[in-house]
C-alpha cells in the first residue's frame, strides 16, 4: 500500500508551493523584481508575472527597470513571458504592459534569436491582430 507515501509527497508539494508563494510575496514587497519574475515564471503564473511587470512600470523610470529585468532573464524564461504576453495583449487593460515587454524583447533580442524561441510563429500570429 503506497497511499501513505503518496499523501506525504502531495503534502510536501503543497507545502513547497505555499513557501514559494510566500517568498514571491516577500520579493514583491522588497521590490526585488528580477527574482520575483523568475519565481512567478517558474510557478507558471501569468497573472503574477503581469502583476510584477505592472509594479515595475509604476516605479520611477519603470521602462528602464523593466528592460533591465527582462534582459537578464534566461531564454526559457523569456519564452514563457512571450507566451504570457500574447494573452495579456488581448485584453485592453493589460495591452500596454504586454507591448512594453514585447518592445523590450524586440529591442534586445536579435531576430535570429527570436526565431529560435519555441512558439514564436503562433505568438506572432496571435499578436498581429491586437497590436
Amino acid at each position: 500500500d503506497v497511499t501513505e507515501i503518496e499523501e506525504k509527497e502531495a503534502q510536501a508539494k503543497q507545502e513547497e508551493l505555499i513557501m514559494k508563494e510566500q517568498e514571491l510575496s516577500n520579493l514583491l514587497h522588497e521590490k526585488r523584481y528580477l527574482k520575483a519574475l523568475g519565481l512567478a515564471i517558474s510557478l507558471d503564473r501569468p497573472h503574477t508575472v503581469l502583476t510584477v511587470v505592472k509594479a515595475i512600470l509604476k516605479e520611477p523610470e519603470g521602462r528602464r527597470h523593466l528592460e533591465e529585468n527582462i534582459v537578464r532573464l534566461r531564454r526559457d524564461q523569456k519564452e514563457a513571458v512571450l507566451a504570457f504576453l500574447v494573452t495579456w495583449n488581448t485584453n485592453s487593460r493589460n495591452c500596454h504592459e504586454a507591448q512594453a515587454v514585447m518592445e523590450t524583447l524586440l529591442k534586445h533580442e536579435a531576430p535570429d534569436n527570436l526565431l529560435q524561441f519555441s512558439g514564436i510563429k503562433s505568438a506572432v500570429e496571435s499578436l498581429l491582430p491586437y497590436t
